[in-house]
């Protein structure tokens, strides 16, 4: 299946100054070569005999017509020095659906065949040129939402992710050749190993991982942050304020808001959704009501709650509502900061996204440093965790070394999921059916 060549279009759907339609495999030249004419006397062109990573001008033609399609630059990379590290041609258009469309079938029309989801990607896997973890990256970069989340995507792209394993791959190997030998030759002398020393040492390496793996994800997958409060206390002039414009109506008259408004900022480089809702208190009125029940979902459904209390006034009965509401997340997280501000100067705001910022980086737990890892690779680092604790426990209750090392050798087995190094083709077709066909 992957002996073949493959095109996609390369670009997204829509007008665009430039459309790409993107080919890889052994027939890529020969294809690109029976389309491609240079010249005013439109020359046929050896594609394979361009020099490689280098533009050329030119039209794609239909061959048995010698009708233009378009005009074009064209680019040849020889492998291995390409993205799959197989013969690459891509031809670059004008963007439109027809003009890239039209080319797409007439490669396929020569000879190839359209690629699947991810499979530009998966072939660099394959092919050696990135792991696993690498190729996963690069769905990250793709669909960061701001650079630093971007900046931790570039990072696992460059092998990050592989380098944070190293630590503790390196102190299961060692064990399991300790472990292995000791079992099959009993009577020899074998150099020792502390094994419980070195597990305990593969054990931080994990959790290290783990923990950076959850401040990435919020870098990734931000926060929502709900502003709560009585009606008329000043939650959409705080959100206007955190927006640095004039988002939501404000007036003098209570319950404006009457249902929940998403807006989005950036807390340094954590991308955080504010949900301005509806003033909570005591009513009869039916519409109120419908959005106080939304604003209800809505603390219940965020990880932060901003509780906004008008220190200019008299408590007000309403507040202690909204208080009693947010009780039992008070008790579950054991307090929480006040921060004064105003919306009318400015003041305190800066200090309000400098709060905010430290209680959503602290959802994360203890972390040197992010990492952007997948869902499936936490998982696996959890199994690689677990499987190393059993192999702790089975060391303490004094178990025989052939015993522990299985689960030494389970705690590889999820690294090398990770990595690619252990993945069955189903997690694979799991992993690339994510990806955007062309990539």
């Amino acid at each position: 299946m992957y002996d073949d060549t493959i095109a996609a279009i390369a670009t997204p759907p829509g007008d665009g100054g430039i459309g790409i339609v993107r080919l890889s495999g052994s027939n890529a030249a020969k294809i690109a070569s029976a389309l491609f004419r240079r010249g005013d006397r439109a020359r046929l062109v050896d594609v394979s005999r361009l020099n490689s990573h280098r533009l050329y001008y030119g039209q794609i033609v239909e061959p048995t017509s010698g009708h233009t399609i378009d005009e074009v630059m064209l680019v040849r990379m020889a492998p291995p020095n390409t993205y799959t590290r197989e013969e690459v041609v891509e031809i670059q258009c004008h963007g439109g659906p027809t003009p890239v469309k039209r080319i797409l079938e007439l490669t396929v029309s020569g000879g190839a065949r359209l690629a699947n989801a991810g499979e530009f990607t998966l072939r660099a896997f394959l092919n050696g040129r990135i792991d696993l973890s690498q190729a996963e990256a690069v769905m990250a970069v793709v669909s960061s939402r701001t650079s630093e989340s971007l900046e931790l995507a570039i990072q696992e792209l460059r092998g990050s992710l592989t380098d944070r394993l190293g630590p503790a791959r390196t102190e299961l190997i060692q064990t399991l050749a300790y472990l292995d030998a000791s079992a099959d030759f009993p009577d020899d002398e074998i150099h020792g190993v502390d094994v419980a020393s070195s597990l305990q040492r593969a054990e931080r390496a994990l959790r290290e991982v783990l923990a950076a793996a959850n401040l990435g994800r919020l870098y990734h997958e931000g926060v929502q942050i709900a502003i709560v409060g009585r009606p008329n206390v000043g939650k959409s002039s705080l959100m206007n304020a955190l927006l640095r414009s004039e988002r939501a109506i404000v007036t003098p008259i209570a319950g404006t808001t009457r249902d929940v408004i998403t807006e989005s900022i950036t807390l340094r480089g954590i991308p955080a959704t504010l949900l301005d809702t509806a003033g909570i208190a005591e009513t009869k009125d039916v519409i109120e009501q419908m959005g106080i029940d939304r604003s209800r979902r809505a603390i219940e459904s965020a990880a932060l709650a901003l509780f906004v209390i008008d220190g200019s006034q008299p408590s007000d009965p309403d507040d202690i509502v909204v208080a009693q509401m947010l009780a039992d997340r008070l008790d579950r997280d054991g307090g929480c900061p006040s921060v004064e501000i105003s919306t009318l100067t400015g003041l305190g705001i800066e200090a309000l996204e400098s709060t905010l910022f430290e209680l959503s980086s602290s959802l994360a737990g203890e972390a040197r440093e992010p990492a952007t890892v997948s869902l499936r690779q936490r998982e696996a680092v959890r199994s690689s965790v677990e499987s190393v604790q059993a192999a702790i426990t089975a060391t303490a209750n004094a178990m025989p070394n052939d015993l522990i090392a299985i689960d030494v050798r389970d705690a590889l087995m999820f690294i090398g999921e990770i990595t690619g190094e252990h993945v069955s083709e189903r997690v694979l077709d799991e992993i690339f059916s994510r990806f955007c066909i062309g990539k």
